[in-house]
């Protein structure tokens, strides 16, 4: 891959810090993008800036606020509880987040002269959201592309991997470490391990659990 300018979907979170780093051995110049739309704790959004910050990235906050009155959820309201229910979307769903959050994302690339976009979706440990699929962002592609005449490239670094998998990659990365004390996947903004309890909590603990072992076994 020629080495260029990219724009990360950033949320501080162990996926999209994970694309962080692969991002900046990948390009010349990594630019981070997180959106602030009024989610359940602002936590995100500062856990985002201080990496951005220690890591000297440049990183643009963007106000989405129009999505949290579109999309009642349990990640834009403090009195719809966090659940997942057999046969039917999570709670945390929010309808359309990862088309707005592209699409803003592409305009700042325009703007700065990227043409590669990075971000963490994931279509093996995808929860059942349909905006984390691989049909999914190679449409976006395309429609980025012809409505805006730019040659956009989408790269999701984890779409294939599950939580185990990602752990692995940041470990190659040699970030194991960081990803695991500094970034932020709790529903609950609990820095590092988390709540514990919530399912973000739990599937990136058992993803870790499930690397370590195997990174044990191969001893």
């Amino acid at each position: 891959m020629e080495k260029e300018k990219c724009v990360v979907v950033f949320s501080g979170g162990q996926d999209s810090t994970t694309c962080l780093f692969w991002a900046m051995e990948k390009f010349d110049e990594v630019i981070a993008v997180s959106f602030d739309y009024n989610q359940r704790h602002k936590k995100e959004l500062e856990c985002a800036a201080e990496i951005a910050k220690e890591q000297k990235i440049e990183h643009h906050i963007l106000d989405m606020s129009l999505l949290n009155q579109l999309a009642p959820n349990a990640l834009t309201r403090d009195d719809i509880d966090v659940e997942e229910k057999e046969g039917d979307l999570p709670s945390t769903a929010v309808d359309g987040r990862n088309m707005l959050f592209l699409t803003f994302a592409a305009v700042l690339a325009k703007q700065k002269g990227a043409r590669h976009i990075v971000t963490g979706v994931c279509q093996t440990d995808f929860s059942g959201y349909p905006d984390c699929r691989d049909v999914f962002i190679k449409s976006l592609g395309v429609t980025l592309n012809l409505s805006m005449d730019y040659p956009y490239v989408i790269h999701t670094p984890l779409m294939w991997m599950d939580k185990a998998d990602a752990w692995q990659l940041a470990d190659k990365l040699g970030k194991l470490d960081y990803v695991r004390e500094k970034t932020l996947t709790c529903y609950n903004g609990i820095i590092g391990t988390g709540c514990k309890t919530c399912p973000a909590c739990e599937l990136r603990a058992q993803g870790l659990e499930k690397y370590l072992q195997k990174k044990e076994e191969a001893k």
